[in-house]
């Protein structure tokens, strides 16, 4: 219907590690390596469940490639996005100043994704950092879809019955989004009908519980959109579809997961929406000119001790061994929560259903078949975001919002010092540290100097996503960015590089101090 093209307004601009899913062709393209596509890997299920995990490997048959320095910051660049606010009459009248954004692949295809937009029926900006797993096509459904659940459970009542009449009755509506993406960050065409039917299901129940001048609370919004959307992810993939490559999608989508960080800012309101284990740091200004980090999310995994309580709460004493082992839920999943991931959700009875009446490439599917250990009082994962509300301040410069990819690799007080930096041209020299090594005064004279040759090169990078990535990768042990190291890291072969470190997704947005103080 012409209403369905109007509301998604398309603008094209693994935590189990790598399972066992047939091949398929996007329907964008006909190249097996597109980013949707998953390849077949030889390993036991359960070896490949268990592949993804911290820290680094080595391998002894490793063939060393050297890049030259515009080699590497082609790949480097290859995926950054930016985008500035608009001004009128002069003015930048908003909070937010603008974003940079970027992506660095280890898995092949990456499994992480991102979203940005602008909310256009109500106030505020959306952003969002989708760390996949088992797969890609969990992320990807996200991508598209979280921002709409999002923002129809923002609007109020009269705005949704402006909605729902004007596509009842076949007349012209307003975008709900606009969209700021990266080419490479693509929409799926032939979902898009499917996906607007479950939205427009969505907002004619929020539509009967909505009462005509109140308006949303943003936290609860959120809450129910992330919940909603998980449950719809669940329900189309049980009902299935007469298009076969929509089925099976649907089952790709659920039988795969995916963690999700979100941002949501309003004027001086900055909402955290947070489910696994993605994080949101706030880089703050202090009055002598450095940065200090402010945590904004916590991580739902088996660091978290609340989180390791909460999940045993919620099933009987006799699996309070089992449901957390090794540090991971049911001995198997790092996040303990996520979308999709129906293995950990749904019942043993109802895996086996769909599985029977579902297409020829699941029955071959091993991690279809496959049912976690000590699966006995399902479910245990959940979409439900933890939500964070944070009124900011003119000291508060900017956020980071980053899949775990980027946090297994520094410390996010190093995390806003380099981008603070970056982004003032203020350096706040510190003591090199040589972190117990014993050098000479000759090696000291070359870190300094290596030091100061940093520092010249501050502006290398236009984009801060990109700065931080460089140095999430190429930075040796005393904190300085090595091109010997870049280059190594970033030729490694697609086979090895997922050993080495995990995908890396980056949101920063840039605050306006001047708005945010006059407000």
């Amino acid at each position: 219907m012409a209403a369905t093209s109007q509301v998604f307004r398309v603008i094209h601009g693994r935590r189990f590690g790598q399972i066992l899913v047939p091949a398929i062709k996007c329907q964008n393209c006909s190249l097996s390596s597109h980013p949707c596509t998953n390849a077949t890997q030889p390993h036991s299920f359960v070896q490949r469940w268990r592949h993804q995990s911290r820290g680094y490997r080595t391998s002894p048959a490793r063939h060393t490639y050297y890049l030259t320095p515009p080699q590497v910051n082609s790949i480097l660049k290859a995926n950054e996005y930016n985008f500035k606010v608009p001004e009128f009459d002069g003015k930048n009248l908003s909070s937010i100043m603008g974003f940079d954004s970027n992506q660095l692949p280890a898995n092949a295809p990456i499994e992480d994704r991102r979203s940005a937009a602008t909310c256009l029926q109500t106030r505020g900006m959306l952003y969002g950092v989708f760390d996949g797993h088992a797969g890609c096509a969990c992320a990807q459904a996200l991508s598209e879809r979280l921002f709409y659940y999002i923002a129809v459970s923002l609007l109020p009542h009269e705005t949704l019955t402006e909605l729902e009449n004007a596509v009842e009755n076949g007349r012209p509506v307003h975008p709900i989004l606009q969209w700021h993406k990266h080419p490479n960050d693509y929409f799926s065409k032939e979902a898009s009908q499917l996906y607007f039917s479950s939205l427009r299901t969505y907002w004619q129940e929020l539509l009967d519980l909505s009462v005509p001048g109140e308006q949303p609370d943003v936290a609860e919004a959120l809450v129910s959109a992330f919940k909603r959307l998980d449950n719809d992810m669940s329900l189309e993939a049980q009902v299935g579809d007469p298009n076969a490559f929509l089925h099976y999608w649907m089952l790709r989508v659920a039988f795969s997961g995916a963690t999700a960080c979100v941002a949501h800012i309003d004027g001086n309101e900055l909402h955290i929406a947070n489910t696994g284990d993605g994080r949101a740091i706030l880089g703050v200004q202090e009055p002598d000119g450095s940065f200090s980090a402010l945590t904004l999310s916590n991580d739902h995994n088996a660091q978290n001790e609340s989180e390791v309580q909460r999940v045993r709460s919620e099933h009987p004493l006799s699996e309070a061994k089992t449901v957390v082992k090794q540090d991971r839920l049911l001995g198997l999943l790092m996040p303990f929560r996520a979308f999709g991931d129906v293995k950990f959700k749904w019942s043993i009875e109802l895996q086996r259903r769909v599985l029977e009446s579902g297409p020829d490439q699941l029955h071959e599917n091993e991690h279809a078949k496959f049912i976690p250990p000590n699966y006995h009082t399902p479910p245990y994962l959940t979409a439900a975001p933890e939500v964070t509300r944070h009124r900011l301040r003119p000291q508060d410069r900017f956020l980071v919002l980053g899949s775990d990819g980027l946090w297994e690799t520094l410390h996010r007080q190093e995390v806003v010092r380099i981008v603070g930096e970056h982004l003032t041209g203020v350096h706040q020299q510190q003591p090199v540290s040589v972190g117990g090594f014993k050098v000479t005064l000759g090696q000291m004279q070359g870190l300094l100097q290596e030091r100061k040759a940093r520092i010249s090169s501050t502006f290398e990078d236009q984009n801060a996503a990109t700065h931080l990535i460089r140095h999430a990768v190429g930075s040796n042990e005393f904190g300085l960015v090595d091109h010997e190291r870049l280059s190594k890291t970033l030729s490694l072969p697609e086979e090895l590089a997922r050993m080495y470190r995990d995908d890396i997704t980056i949101i920063i947005v840039q605050f306006n101090p001047h708005v945010i103080g006059g407000q």
